[in-house]
């Protein structure tokens, strides 16, 4: 992985999509295409069950510091103490309350989650590794 070339602190203005959790290569953290019970990387060819796909974070925001904005994307672990738990976790608990709650429209436990995620970020100022 990239090291930080420098530090921003910047103050975040919005959440920029609501997708938060993707399922991701063990290898390469790319996406993986999901079907009903295959995973697949399109960048290095890793194949699997879709119950033992991992989970990884991704989170697209708008930033502003004192003189400019910024769109910037933070991924993986560093997202866990913000979330409370890991990636794959929180997958689990969404997942788990859709089946418990009968809902068939994932869209809203995503906009229970999208809200919790811009209360905790939008407003708040924090220091970037970039």
């Amino acid at each position: 992985m990239n090291s930080v070339k420098g530090l921003l602190a910047a103050s975040v203005i919005s959440i920029q999509n609501s997708c938060f959790v993707y399922p991701a290569c063990q290898n390469c953290f790319s996406r993986l295409i999901l079907d009903s019970s295959r995973f697949h990387c399109l960048k290095c060819g890793c194949t699997g069950e879709t119950k033992d796909a991992s989970y990884r974070y991704r989170l697209s925001l708008k930033i502003a510091d004192t003189t400019d904005l910024f769109d910037i994307t933070v991924f993986g672990s560093c997202l866990d103490p913000f979330f409370g738990v890991t990636a794959e976790n929180l997958q689990r608990y969404i997942q788990d309350f859709n089946q418990l709650s009968g809902e068939t429209n994932a869209e809203t436990s995503t906009g229970a989650v999208v809200q919790a995620v811009e209360t905790c970020f939008v407003g708040k100022r924090f220091i970037f590794g970039v």
